[in-house]
């Protein structure tokens, strides 16, 4: 006696016919479930553990700290590197000290290189993070004005030393 065929019909992805007693169709679509939840499971441990990390309030720079913030407010990491500023560092980082271009214009406006970035360390991140302070005037050692955000550039207060 022959071995039972399967009825499979090559209609479209979801309707292949019956394989086994399960369609394919609901074979697809457990597929489809499982890889979606470990997709949305490992999206919720990258940004929540990322957001966990950066340590980041849902409110803005200013909302947390108003239109200015005493240095003696702002975290000591911060206070450190606004120090560092002032003494011309060395700094931690490649990129402290290069021109801040104030893209997002949240800063007041002056010409290019007037305004210079420096990371403030965030612990527990091996990357820079998202916090800065923005200070410009020449030379960088005495600047008119600086500037913190701990929301990657989207807000800022500036410190009042």
């Amino acid at each position: 006696m022959p071995a039972p065929s399967m009825p499979v019909t090559a209609v479209g992805w979801r309707r292949l016919g019956t394989l086994g007693g399960a369609t394919a169709s609901a074979i697809s679509g457990a597929i489809s479930r499982s890889f979606w939840t470990a997709a949305a499971v490992s999206a919720a441990l990258l940004v929540g553990g990322h957001a966990l990390a950066r340590d980041q309030p849902s409110s803005s720079t200013k909302e947390r700290w108003g239109e200015t913030v005493a240095l003696t407010a702002l975290p000591t990491e911060a206070q450190s590197t606004y120090r560092l500023v002032l003494s011309g560092g060395p700094f931690p980082y490649e990129k402290d000290g290069t021109v801040f271009g104030n893209r997002e214009r949240q800063l007041p406006a002056k010409a290019r290189g007037y305004y210079r970035e420096y990371t403030v360390q965030t612990p527990g991140l091996r990357h820079r993070g998202a916090r800065r302070v923005v200070c410009g005037g020449k030379p960088p050692t005495k600047p008119d004005a600086c500037y913190y955000t701990d929301d990657h550039y989207a807000s800022f207060s500036k410190i009042a030393p």
